[in-house]
């Protein structure tokens, strides 16, 4: 696999007849229009394939996959074309094979809300070792807020995915609350009850671990919370269940902020058998435009992570949307507004905009103007930052890598992880 930065005048065919690879896989792929129009500026994933298939009349996934010694699953990876569905037909090609030398094997958790469409949801699970619907908050009484996770759930039994109960501090008006963190941390019997709960519902609905997101706590409860985390290590590890918990993006071990004090990493790294660190949101909604996760910031985070906790036991957290200002920002009165890969690049399209790529931050942005006469700044996430930001998967020896989430398409991003990792 290599990435191709698209140059003025290029076309697809222009491009795959450059590399000597098919137009078809060019476009799939990247998730490109049937037009194939492209943006000047954007990259493109470029995988060379060593085998093809041409689908025959009565043939299905298993019976191809077999055929090849591979899974349903790893044909899915390969094809992202196929979006997760079994449904062939006649004289369509599938890659079985392509020249690629792979960083090592990682583990991914996706996160996804119970209102994603089935076709986004379907397409990005063959990816995820893990799946975490988002989320089971806390009520009033310090049990759990029902979800409606049966699709979610469903889809990820038929397509080899393990569900990770997502368990939150979110109440029902999905804010976090201090007040219901504290009930629950300063109450032993309360923690008692609400373990009952979450084992129940795990073993109910068939989830394979808990996965634990408590954030903007008090300082005062940083010890509480990371003895809760050990409780229920010590109550769901002898049951198979591995526990998770999420951890705010720090640089060293006192740093200031709500977000951040109560989140020891190295209690926590002790308590939990995995962790993910949520390196993104540098920039978001209501601040100043910027890249979501800039390379540098992630590193200084991973830096300090892999001394504090053992390195083996982390995933980095990697966001798969960008945002939309309109400027001059203001703070505190402007807000962006999310966007997808394929979304931001149909953005540059037409405004005839060649998108532009920060080598510091390791992203890719562009400026317009709408037809309103306002000026916006857009950075996004493509195949160029998202590889940059794997790549320190295989530098650091980590476990994994959690993506924040699932809800907007990235193809390219899919493509471009499968390449550089195999997937547990």
């Amino acid at each position: 696999m290599l990435i191709h930065t698209v140059l003025s005048g290029e076309t697809v065919s222009s491009i795959a007849a450059g590399y000597g690879v098919p137009p078809s896989l060019l476009i799939s792929d990247n998730g490109l229009g049937a037009d194939g129009a492209l943006a000047v500026g954007q990259a493109l994933v470029i995988r060379f394939p060593q085998t093809l298939h041409v689908v025959k009349q009565g043939e299905t996934l298993s019976s191809i996959a077999a055929a090849y010694g591979l899974t349903a699953r790893q044909l899915y990876q390969r094809n992202y074309a196929l979006m997760g569905s079994p449904q062939l037909s006649p004289g369509q090609v599938l890659v079985i094979s392509c020249l690629e030398e792979r960083l090592g094997t990682v583990s991914t958790n996706g996160y996804a809300y119970p209102y994603i469409s089935q076709a986004e949801l379907r397409a990005a699970l063959p990816y995820m070792t893990w799946l975490s619907p988002f989320t089971y908050g806390l009520d009033a009484q310090g049990g759990l807020l029902p979800l409606g996770d049966g699709m979610l759930l469903s889809a990820a039994a038929e397509l080899g995915t393990a569900p990770l109960l997502h368990l939150s501090s979110l109440t029902e008006e999905g804010q976090f609350s201090n007040a219901r963190t504290q009930a629950i941390l300063s109450d032993p019997a309360a923690q008692e009850r609400l373990m009952d709960q979450v084992l129940v519902t795990m073993r109910a609905k068939g989830y394979t671990g808990l996965d634990v997101d408590f954030e903007f706590i008090e300082p005062g409860y940083r010890t509480s919370y990371a003895a809760f985390i050990q409780s229920l290590h010590d109550r769901l590890s002898p049951l198979g269940y591995p526990v998770f918990t999420a951890l705010a993006p720090k640089t060293y071990a006192d740093q200031p902020g709500l977000l951040y004090e109560a989140h020891d990493y190295r209690a926590l790294g002790a308590a939990a058998d995995y962790l993910l660190l949520m390196t993104y949101e540098w920039g978001y909604t209501y601040g100043p435009p910027m890249a979501v996760a800039p390379l540098p910031n992630v590193r200084a985070v991973v830096e300090y992570a892999v001394s504090e906790i053992p390195r083996e036991k982390l995933l980095l957290g990697i966001p798969t949307y960008g945002y939309d200002w309109p400027l001059p920002f203001q703070q505190g009165v402007t807000a962006a507004r999310s966007l997808s890969n394929p979304e931001a690049v149909a953005l540059a399209r037409e405004h005839a905009i060649a998108i532009q790529y920060d080598e510091t931050a390791q992203a890719p942005y562009f400026y317009y103007t709408d037809s309103q006469g306002v000026q916006h700044a857009v950075w996004f996430e493509d195949a160029r930052s998202l590889s940059a930001k794997l790549r320190l998967l295989a530098e650091f020896g980590l476990y994994g890598a959690g993506f924040w989430n699932l809800m907007r398409p990235f193809p390219q991003g899919w493509v471009t992880l499968e390449s550089l990792f195999q997937i547990r």
